[in-house]
């Protein structure tokens, strides 16, 4: 009866092992939306959490450079009159007050 106990649990547990996915983590992609931003500042900052809690954004544990009030540059050579940088694509519901992990660019 032992036996035979244990060997059912055995192939259950040889099943499950087979059934969890064993893949590698997603790599990790620069940022890749361009922006213009009217300042870029720590997402440490008073300013950046001023914001990112407008919106509901937590950034506890992030220090990452974050953009706000900023808008996607479509055109290359556009005239931006601020802080030209390439952010982390925003979400649209974030209306381009913020963008996360802004390094700055020469177009």
């Amino acid at each position: 009866m032992f036996s035979k106990l244990s060997i059912a649990v055995a192939s259950v547990l040889i099943t499950l092992a087979a059934a969890i996915p064993n893949s590698p983590p997603p790599p990790v992609t620069p940022p890749s939306s361009p922006q213009c931003c009217n300042s870029v500042v720590s997402s440490t900052s008073a300013a950046a959490s001023a914001v990112a809690a407008l919106l509901g954004l937590d950034l506890t544990g992030l220090n990452v450079p974050v953009g706000l009030s900023c808008s996607p540059i479509t055109v290359v050579g556009n005239n931006c009159g601020s802080t030209t940088v390439t952010c982390d694509a925003p979400e649209k519901e974030w209306g381009g007050l913020i963008a996360i992990n802004c390094i700055p660019i020469t177009l």
